[in-house]
């Protein structure tokens, strides 16, 4: 499967983004997707995920109450709401899909992904 990621931009603090992550291929509704981002010079982190069927989610802490995945199989395409934007959200997001189980995606972060897009940048400006 093939991810590309859109909907970055700029934006003030405490403004919103939505993200979306649109896949080609066959079979888009067997795979877990997570949301992920990369702050320079530090390691990939898990930000959000959800299960093949939409039924499930987890979230960081950094990130619970403030962002929402959520997924429209019959698009192809998962979401990324951002609401209440810190700068400290600037950086580059990714989204992801794996054939393995939410469960996986929370506990082993991005080793548990298997496709990848490339990313969208977002900026918060303070």
């Amino acid at each position: 499967v093939q991810l590309q990621a859109f909907g970055g931009g700029s934006v003030q603090a405490g403004g919103f983004l939505r993200l979306s992550c649109v896949a080609s291929g066959r079979a888009f509704g067997r795979y877990g997707m997570g949301w992920f981002r990369q702050p320079p010079g530090k390691e990939r982190e898990f930000l959000a995920a959800i299960g093949w069927s939409g039924g499930s989610t987890a979230y960081a802490d950094s990130v619970k109450g403030r962002f929402t995945v959520s997924r429209d199989n019959a698009k192809n395409t998962v979401y990324l709401q951002m609401n209440s934007l810190k700068p400290e959200d600037t950086t580059i997001y990714y989204c992801a899909a794996t054939i393995g189980t939410l469960g996986a995606i929370v506990v082993d972060g991005p080793i548990a992904m298997h496709y990848w897009g490339k990313g969208t940048e977002v900026t918060v400006a303070s």
